[in-house]
């Protein structure tokens, strides 16, 4: 073969030009009602010529874009390889495709997936959580090889009070089976029955735990967490004869033990978590006991200096002499370590009197805060309290005002039935909320909830059921309200639960229900947000609600003065209660607003749309009051609520963002049956990584769709665009997408679905098309 040789500044240019030919060309030939079956044959032509330039482009060493070999030329025979694919080179990459919404070209390679298996599931490439197993790899961890999904896509929300002027501090320990189970999907996932966690508001702080050297929190985890203001903490952990190896190995001196931390904080900075919980279970030389301090020092230092309200925790595990002995307590033994970091979590098996032990102990003055009380749920060993009675442990530890570390709540979901576990979880926090400090959210405007916690039995979009199967996926879990069960005088009562049974938007809506007894004549309030939103000078409120026949429901507001909200003791604030009218169907606000909307399908829901006009002013509390109607007796009651939103008015004239910087990469081709239950036929599935530009802090999230252009048979008009899944950033891995039989053209389309409410126009989408011929060499 011969080839020719073009300087490096050209072979780009050249490349380009010819993509953009081939996909403009095969894009119009068949999108157009006059393509004709002898054009197939160009869109062939073309294809071999594509072929043929790039392999002359290349054939000097350099790699082929479109093999999708690994980066070093070796062939990859095994779909588990490490693949060295740099973050410039994924950008390039973006770079190299055409501008606008131009196509771009592949020719379908049957290889096995170059995407490291540690970070795509080998089957599908669909993006995967993970943690580290060994200090070599968390030495030669890189940030160009970090996984780009799993980077939370959610920065930590302020919160009321700060975590520092907290004096009673809730953290939770999750550990569940191992880790890494339905939440290692970083898309979310199919699930009938999975594990979640909604409130948020009773915690401070969340660990994610596992017996990996280092866990990494799961992407859906951080973001969930984030959205309420709860801090994030991974683990590193050594155990076992094992652990006390590498302790030896990288604690042995300063240079050691600075490596290893400097890539625990570039691990933490990189994926968007808060900090370290560092539980050193194994012995310790002289040597490696007298480094532990310094490198939890240096460490914490390091966090402090390069992630903003960022925590390095310390188990109570091994003494100052480097013995493995549990002390169940902060003392003598262990201070070493405490002072070394933000805060230290006792193990299990104490008692009342070591806990007022420490209330008198010098190490512990001034920090009381920073000692965390361990509660193991499982209630393994002498322990006070756990499974269903946790909250004796937690009366008895608050009794002597110090912070606790629930161990485990998943208990509620890993030994009872788990068709009843929303019930179980439920009363599980209610026993323990006598013991819990409600913590608000600091929010801007648009606040918007449709209480979404993350899962469900189908996914609803607008009212309308999209899918009709259960589902997982923590990012999807909006802002949670306060959930419980209270008792009316005259033995009424009032219940708030999430219920999956109808939705808005999401997995599940907010259920109230109860009963009004004949002789409660004042309406019945609800509460169902603490939280700390600034208004504007005009707000718009908007609820979405299905309230049962013989009940009045209005929305009673809370505010304040704004300015007070930042006083450290903002929680004592006096509130003023706001019901705002409901405005007419004819008021311009309201058409203004059901313009944008395009109009609403409610499907039974109500939709009630208000004003607030007031200066300087943040909203505290939300809720309902609920009013029988008619004559005293006892009443039976339920209300459904599916959104609640608050809108700045002046921001309905800002026109929406454009998509923009759409691009294709890391595609892989498979063909077979797939993973999916339903699938049978011998089909050809394309995998690809979508990434775009948008202002994510204005989107709830993106719909990515896909429809045919043109397929093998050129009569065939094309398809409608199809819903391909949601995406939670300006990312997405499309995997397992059955197409046609090449020749094809088909094209991929991001939809941003706004926090203001209303579709963005069509225009404003982001669109792609690829084209794609059987590799014929």
């Amino acid at each position: 073969m011969f080839y020719f040789k073009l300087p490096e500044k050209n072979k780009k240019i050249t490349l380009l030009f010819w993509r953009a030919w081939v996909g403009s060309c095969c894009h119009w030939r068949c999108s157009s009602p006059f393509c004709f079956p002898f054009l197939r044959a160009l869109c062939l032509l073309n294809g071999f010529s594509l072929k043929f330039i790039e392999m002359t482009l290349n054939a000097d060493g350099n790699k082929n874009p479109l093999r999708r070999r690994r980066e070093d030329g070796e062939d990859n025979d095994n779909v588990g390889v490490k693949r060295d694919r740099t973050e410039s080179s994924r950008l390039e990459s973006c770079m190299d495709q055409p501008l606008g919404t131009g196509g771009i070209h592949e020719v379908i390679k049957y290889v096995p997936s170059p995407l490291p298996a540690k970070h795509y599931d080998p089957d599908t490439t669909e993006p995967i959580s993970g943690g580290l197993q060994t200090l070599e790899e968390l030495l030669s961890w890189k940030r160009s090889e970090a996984n780009p999904f799993n980077v939370a896509a959610v920065p930590l929300a302020p919160r009321e009070p700060p975590l520092a002027s907290c004096p009673l501090r809730t953290l939770v320990s999750h550990d569940m089976m191992g880790g890494y189970l339905d939440d290692r999907f970083v898309q979310g996932t199919i699930a009938e029955a999975p594990y979640s966690f909604y409130h948020w508001q009773y915690i401070d702080i969340f660990n994610y735990f596992a017996h990996k050297l280092v866990t990494i929190p799961p992407a859906v985890w951080t973001n969930a967490a984030h959205k309420h203001g709860v801090v994030v903490l991974g683990t590193f952990i050594t155990e076992w004869t094992d652990g006390a190896a590498m302790c030896e190995a990288f604690l042995k001196d300063e240079e050691s033990y600075r490596a290893v931390a400097d890539k625990l904080v570039q691990i933490s900075h990189c994926y968007g978590f808060d900090g370290w919980l560092i539980n050193i279970e194994n012995e310790l030389s002289a040597v490696a006991v007298k480094n532990t301090p310094l490198f939890l020092r240096y460490m914490t230092d390091q966090m402090h200096e390069r992630v903003s309200n960022s925590l390095v925790l310390w188990y109570d595990s091994v003494v100052e002499n480097g013995q493995l002995q549990w002390q169940n307590e902060l003392n003598q033994s262990n201070r070493i370590f405490f002072d070394a970091c933000d805060g230290f979590f006792t193990n299990y098996n104490w008692t009342e009197q070591s806990l007022e032990w420490m209330t008198d102990y010098s190490g512990v003055q001034g920090r009381q805060a920073d000692i965390y009380i361990g509660v193991d749920v499982f209630a393994r060993g002498k322990v006070v309290g756990g499974m269903f009675q946790t909250n004796k442990a937690l009366e008895v530890i608050r009794k002597h005002n110090f912070s606790t570390a629930i161990f485990a709540p998943g208990w509620v979901y890993e030994t009872q039935d788990k068709s009843e576990f929303r019930m179980n979880q439920d009363k599980f926090w209610a026993l323990l909320s006598d013991y819990l400090y409600i913590h608000r959210p600091v929010s801007p405007l648009p606040f918007i909830s449709s209480f979404c916690q993350g899962f469900g039995k189908a996914f609803h979009y607008r009212g309308q059921r999209e899918a009709e199967r259960g589902w997982f996926n923590l990012t999807a879990q909006e802002i949670q309200p306060l959930y419980y069960h209270t008792e009316l005088e005259g033995q009424g009562w009032l219940r708030s639960r999430g219920c999956p049974e109808d939705a808005w938007n999401g997995g599940c809506s907010l259920l109230l229900d109860g009963l009004i007894p004949a002789s409660h004549t004042a309406p019945v309030c609800a509460k169902i947000f603490s939280l700390n939103v600034p208004l504007a000078s005009k707000t718009l409120v908007t609820l979405i609600y299905k309230p049962s026949p013989g009940i009045t429901v209005s929305l009673e507001l809370k505010t304040t003065d704004a300015s007070l909200c930042t006083h450290i003791n903002a929680r004592d604030v006096n509130l003023t209660s706001v019901s705002p009218a409901a405005l007419g169907e004819g008021h311009q606000l309201v058409s203004q607003f059901s313009q944008l909307c395009g109009g609403l399908n409610p499907g039974g829901w109500t939709v009630r749309c208000s004003q607030l006009e007031l200066r300087g002013c943040a909203l505290r509390e939300v809720a309902f009051s609920i009013q029988r109607d008619g004559e005293p007796q006892d009443t039976a009651f339920s209300c459904r609520v599916g959104e609640i939103m608050l809108l700045d008015v002046d921001s309905l004239q800002v026109p929406p963002e454009l998509v923009q910087g759409m691009c294709i990469y890391d595609v892989v081709w498979l063909r077979g049956a797939g993973t999916s239950p339903h699938s049978t036929s011998s089909c050809l599935h394309l995998n690809a990584t979508l990434q775009w530009d948008y202002p994510t802090k204005l989107v709830r999230h993106f719909r990515v769709y896909w429809r045919r252009l043109r397929g093998p048979d050129p009569r065939i008009p094309p398809g409608q665009l199809v819903l391909v899944g949601r995406a939670y950033s300006n990312l997405f891995r499309v995997t397992e997408l059955a197409v046609a039989e090449p020749p094809g053209l088909l094209e991929l389309v991001v939809e941003p679905v706004i926090r203001k409410g209303f579709p963005v126009p069509e225009s404003h989408w982001g669109r792609r098309s690829l084209s794609y011929t059987e590799d014929l060499t």
